[in-house]
C-alpha cells in the first residue's frame, strides 16, 4: 500500500469540501460511487464515509489522468489530486454537501479494482435483507447505513461524556461468568480446564454491578454486550448492547431524574430534538387501564374504555358472561373508522386472536345508529351509557374485547397500537417518554403454580408492601421503573434489595431454596452481609434507542454485523460445525453423532 500511495497523504474526506475551499490543493481517497462520460470530459463521483464530491478529469489537463479515469468502474478505489473549483454556471446540485464545488484533477491513482457488487450501492436501491447480511461488509459502504453507525458513534460518545460528568466510573464486568436465571436461555461456554462444567455469557451484568456497590465504587457505568438465546423480533438480537449504570445511596426519583437527563442530552446531541424534563410519571396500574400494556404508545389517543360495569346485566351473553366472571369488557373508539371495509373487520379480528382473544365485537356510528351484529341485543338505555361512555359520534368504529383482564388489556392495548401505525398516527418524529412505575413484584405462572418475579430476583419491594411478602405476596409492588419512549420500552431498572434477610425471602416465596439459592446466589447473599448500601440502576437498550433516534424499524439497521431473526450470521456463517478434535478436548459427544455411530 506504502509503495501504491507514496508521498500522497489524504488532506480531506470527501463530504467535508465546500465553497470555502475552493482554490485550495486537495488529495482524496475513496470509492467510485459512478463514472459519467460526457464526450470528452470524465466526472467521477467519488465516496468516502462523509458523503460524496464530483471530480472533473479533462484531457486537455491530464491525458494520463483521463485515460485511468476512462477504465475505473463502480467501487474501485481511487486517489486523486486536484483544485477544488466552483461548478459551472446551471450545474451546482442543492441537493448534495458539496454541490457547489468539484474537483479538477492533476493526477489520478488507481489503489485497486473491484468486482461488479451484487447490488446497487446506494440509498434508492432496495436490497433483500438476507443479501444486504450476507454482503454486509458492501451493505455498509451504503449512506444510510453508515450514518445509522455514525449516529451511534455520537450516542455512545455523548453517553460517556454524560456519565463522566455525573460521577460515574467505567469498570467491566465478566463474560465468562455463572448460568443464573434471568428469564430467558443461558448462551453456555464449555470449559476445557475444568471438563463437564460451562460458563455461561451474561445475560446482564446485574449481580456484579450490585457487588460494586457493596465494594464501595458508588457510580458504576458499562456501554456492555449481553446475550440472550431467546425467540428474535425486529427489535430484538441473541447478542446486544446495554448502557448499563448503577448508583448507591439513592432511591427510585434519584436514577430517573439523573437517566432522564442523559437521555435528554443524547436527543439534544445526537438529533437536535429538544426533550422537556421532568419526564410524565405514569403507574403500572394506569398504564393497563388506559392502554392495556405497560409500554403505552403516547403519541395518539384512542384509549381503551372500561364497559364492565355498565354492560355487566345486558341481553349479549358473551359480554355478561365475562363480566359475571371476573373478566373486562372493553373497547376503542376509532375516530372515521366506520369507513373500514368487512375485510379490514376481519383482519383486525384475526390480530387481537394472536393475543388470545375469542373475537372482537365491532359497531359502525351511522346516521341511523348501530351498524353491527350486536346491537340487537342492548337496551337503549344499555346503548346510550355505552356511546357516552365512548364519546362516540357518527362516522366513528367502536371495537371491543370481552375476556381475561390479562387477555382482554393486552389484545385490545395491541390493536390500539396496530391501529396508530395503521391509521399514521403515530409520527417518526414525534417523541413521547414516559416512566412507568409501580409495577407488581410478583406474577403467578399457572403452568408451574408458583411466583415468578416480574424484573428479577434482586428488585426491593415498595417499603410500605414489605408486610404483604408475608400476608399476600401478589399485591407487592416492586420499586421498578420502565422509561418507555414511543411504544418501545428503551430502559428498565429498579432500587435493589440490599437487606440479606429479604432478598433470602424473596428467593422463597420464587420457590429457590436455600439450598438452591446458596448455590446460585451464595456470592450474592454472603456480599449483602457485609455492608451493602441502599442501591439502585438502570440498563438502557442501546440498540433499540438508536433504532429509534434514527428512524428505521429493526435493530439490525444500527448493529455493525447483525444476526438474522434465526440468530444466524449470513457473512460469517456462524454458528457452523466444530471438528470432533475440538469436541473430545473439551469432553462433548453430539447427540446427532452419537446416534450415527451408534
Amino acid at each position: 500500500m506504502n509503495d501504491i500511495l507514496g508521498s500522497w497523504k489524504r488532506t480531506h474526506y470527501c463530504g467535508d469540501l465546500n465553497a470555502s475551499h475552493i482554490g485550495e490543493q486537495v488529495c482524496l481517497m475513496g470509492w467510485v460511487q459512478r463514472r459519467r462520460d460526457h464526450g470528452g470530459l470524465i466526472f467521477i463521483d467519488l465516496r468516502d464515509r462523509t458523503g460524496i464530491v464530483q471530480l472533473a478529469l479533462d484531457p486537455d489537463r491530464d491525458p494520463e489522468a483521463h485515460a485511468k479515469a476512462d477504465k475505473v468502474r463502480n467501487e474501485w478505489v481511487v486517489a486523486a489530486l486536484g483544485k477544488v473549483s466552483p461548478r459551472p454556471e446551471g450545474t451546482v446540485n442543492p441537493k448534495m454537501k458539496t454541490g457547489e464545488v468539484e474537483i479538477e484533477v492533476s493526477e489520478l491513482r488507481i489503489l485497486n479494482r473491484a468486482e461488479t457488487p451484487p447490488f446497487m450501492l446506494d440509498e434508492y436501491t432496495e436490497v433483500a435483507e438476507n443479501l444486504r447480511l450476507k454482503y454486509r461488509y458492501l451493505d455498509l459502504r451504503r449512506p444510510a447505513v453508515q450514518n445509522c453507525l455514525m449516529l451511534r458513534h455520537k450516542v455512545t460518545r455523548t453517553v460517556r461524556n454524560y456519565l463522566d460528568e455525573n460521577g460515574f466510573l467505567d469498570i467491566e464486568t465478566p463474560v465468562l461468568t455463572k448460568s443464573t436465571p434471568e428469564g430467558a436461555r443461558d448462551y453456555l461456554v464449555p470449559s476445557r480446564v475444568n471438563p463437564g462444567t460451562f460458563y455461561a455469557l451474561p445475560q446482564s451484568p446485574q449481580i456484579f454491578k450490585q457487588l460494586l456497590m457493596v465494594s464501595g465504587f458508588d457510580r458504576y457505568a458499562q456501554i456492555v454486550k449481553c446475550f440472550r438465546d431467546e425467540d428474535l423480533r425486529a427489535d430484538r438480537q441473541p447478542e446486544f448492547t446495554q448502557i448499563d449504570c448503577e448508583m448507591s445511596f439513592v432511591d427510585r426519583d434519584d436514577v430517573m431524574a439523573i437517566m432522564e437527563g442523559m437521555i435528554a442530552r443524547v436527543f439534544s446531541e445526537c438529533i437536535g430534538v429538544e426533550v422537556p424534563l421532568p419526564m410524565p410519571r405514569m403507574t403500572y396500574a394506569e398504564a393497563l387501564d388506559r392502554y392495556g400494556v405497560d409500554n403505552p404508545d403516547l403519541r395518539f389517543g384512542l384509549e381503551l374504555v372500561d364497559l364492565t360495569e355498565i354492560v355487566r346485566g345486558c341481553g349479549f351473553k358473551v359480554f355478561a358472561d365475562v363480566a359475571g366472571k371476573g373478566g373486562l369488557v372493553k373497547a376503542i373508539r376509532v375516530p372515521g373508522g366506520a369507513s373500514f371495509s368487512r375485510k379490514e373487520l376481519d383482519d383486525l379480528t384475526a390480530f387481537v386472536a394472536i393475543y388470545g382473544a375469542k373475537g372482537l365485537a365491532w359497531v359502525k356510528m351511522t346516521d341511523d345508529g348501530w351498524q353491527s351484529p350486536i346491537a340487537k341485543f342492548f337496551q337503549p338505555d344499555e346503548l346510550k351509557a355505552i356511546e357516552q361512555a365512548l364519546q362516540a359520534e357518527k362516522g366513528d368504529l367502536l371495537l371491543f374485547v370481552a375476556d381475561t383482564a390479562a387477555i382482554a388489556n393486552e389484545a385490545l392495548g395491541r390493536l390500539r397500537q396496530h391501529l396508530g401505525q395503521k391509521l399514521g398516527l403515530a409520527k417518526k418524529d414525534d417523541f413521547r417518554f414516559v416512566w412507568i412505575t409501580d409495577f407488581p413484584l410478583f406474577e403467578w405462572d399457572e403452568e408451574e403454580k408458583r411466583y415468578v418475579a416480574v424484573h428479577h430476583p434482586f428488585t426491593a419491594p415498595m417499603d410500605e408492601d414489605i408486610p404483604l411478602l408475608d400476608s399476600d405476596p401478589g399485591r407487592a409492588r416492586a420499586k421498578a421503573y420502565d422509561l418507555v419512549l414511543n411504544g418501545s420500552e428503551i430502559g428498565g431498572g429498579s432500587i435493589r434489595i440490599h437487606d440479606q434477610s429479604i432478598q433470602q425471602r424473596m428467593f422463597e416465596l420464587l420457590g429457590i431454596g436455600e439450598e438452591e439459592a446458596r448455590a446460585k446466589f451464595g456470592f450474592l447473599l454472603d456480599a449483602l452481609k457485609y455492608g451493602a448500601p441502599p442501591h439502585g440502576g438502570i440498563a438502557f437498550g442501546l440498540d433499540r434507542l438508536t433504532m429509534i433516534l434514527a428512524g428505521t424499524d429493526s435493530i439490525r439497521d444500527v448493529i455493525a454485523f447483525p444476526k438474522t431473526q434465526k440468530a444466524t450470521c449470513l457473512l460469517s456463517e456462524a454458528p457452523g460445525p466444530v471438528d470432533e478434535a475440538q469436541l473430545r478436548e473439551l469432553g462433548i459427544r453430539l447427540a446427532a453423532r452419537a446416534k450415527k455411530s451408534d
